[in-house]
């Protein structure tokens, strides 16, 4: 019996763990556990608020995982929204084309996340997912938010930064600026615009047009990681396409923030501020893994994958997006930069000083 005991803060954690694993490993596993509940109530902290009944579509994807853990951490309730048969109290049936009268009374915000993976290839059948799992089940919920008695006051949709197109090259986006050509820019214009009965009923409607999402347990690191773990990862063609990438964690306070503030409203980029080329972001990922990486992929595997459209739409998407709403009202980032970032996710960050 292994018994790790650390102080966070004004509060403390304590873990048992019944194992042949060494005592160090332990001890790193906890001092990751403690850093990252550090990190989220310091979050709660900067974003204090009287606790919500948050209703949340998508709660068992990779971000909503996430959102939903630090949501309950602070003392706000999770409505999961299923679209099976509820099986706990903290469940509602969800019928995305029509959702039940009732299902949003008593809840004070609404976090949308549900839709079929963009990854894929861009055939008809895959842009058909990616269309209808989005437009039409975000209407639907945002009028059923719009007319629910003493409904939500919030409502809060997924979006991407596939909004700006694919091809801005050096180009500097941000919220203001205007719509790219392409499938996906197509798409999220019309996911957006699926929130409008929301907005017009008064509710404060932030669209969170997320970048590539870093984390282990799934999207690009989950793709990554065997190929870079095994020392055959690199940079796609010439490296210089930038990446508007964002950690898990962080992602997660954007929507919380989102929630609890009331600031934010409209597009919100949800982006780190320093944002890489493809090319620095295989040498990071390489040096925190420890593993040489090769001068050059080619851009045909992609391709095979994912097709020509899903290849430039996606994995050879040029765009770099500044974060600047979140700027202006004094975000605070907790990993903002990429070694950092990779750092934490792997668990291989070195304890601040102080």
């Amino acid at each position: 019996m292994a018994r790790v005991f650390r102080s966070v803060g004004r509060s403390a954690a304590t873990g048992h763990a019944d194992t042949p694993a060494p005592e160090a490993f332990l001890r790193s596993m906890s001092a990751d556990r403690d850093r990252r509940l550090a990190d989220d109530l310091a979050a709660h902290r900067r974003y204090r608020h009287e606790p919500l009944t948050v209703a949340v579509t998508g709660a068992s994807g990779l971000v909503g995982t996430a959102l939903t853990a630090l949501l309950t951490t602070g003392g706000h309730q999770v409505v999961r929204l299923v679209r099976r048969a509820a099986e706990t109290p903290g469940e509602r049936t969800w019928q995305p084309e029509e959702p039940a009268a009732d299902l949003l009374a008593g809840v004070d915000a609404v976090v949308h996340l549900a839709g079929a993976p963009l990854a894929g290839r861009f055939d008809d059948g895959h842009r058909r997912a990616v269309r209808d799992s989005r437009i039409e089940p975000t209407r639907a919920l945002a009028d059923l938010a719009a007319r629910t008695p003493g409904g939500p006051k919030v409502f809060v949709s997924a979006s991407a930064v596939g909004y700006y197109g694919p091809g801005r090259a050096d180009e500097v986006v941000t919220e203001e600026s205007e719509r790219g050509p392409g499938f996906l820019a197509d798409v999220v214009a019309g996911w957006e615009a699926a929130t409008e009965p929301a907005s017009t009923a008064g509710l404060r409607v932030v669209r969170v047009r997320t970048g590539l999402v870093l984390s282990p347990r799934g999207g690009l690191l989950r793709l990554h990681y065997p190929l870079f773990a095994a020392g055959l990862g690199g940079p796609l063609g010439t490296g210089r396409q930038w990446m508007p990438w964002i950690g898990i964690d962080d992602l997660a306070d954007v929507y919380l923030r989102a929630l609890t503030g009331s600031v934010l409203s409209g597009p919100v980029n949800a982006v780190s501020p320093e944002p890489v080329r493809n090319a620095e972001y295989a040498r990071t990922l390489g040096s925190v893994l420890k593993r040489p990486t090769l001068p050059e992929l080619p851009s045909s595997g992609p391709r095979l994958l994912l097709g020509e459209d899903g290849a430039r739409e996606l994995a050879l998407a040029a765009q770099r997006v500044e974060p600047r709403r979140l700027a202006e009202a004094g975000h605070e980032f907790r990993h903002p930069r990429l070694a950092d970032a990779l750092g934490h996710l792997f668990g291989t960050a070195t304890e601040p000083v102080g």
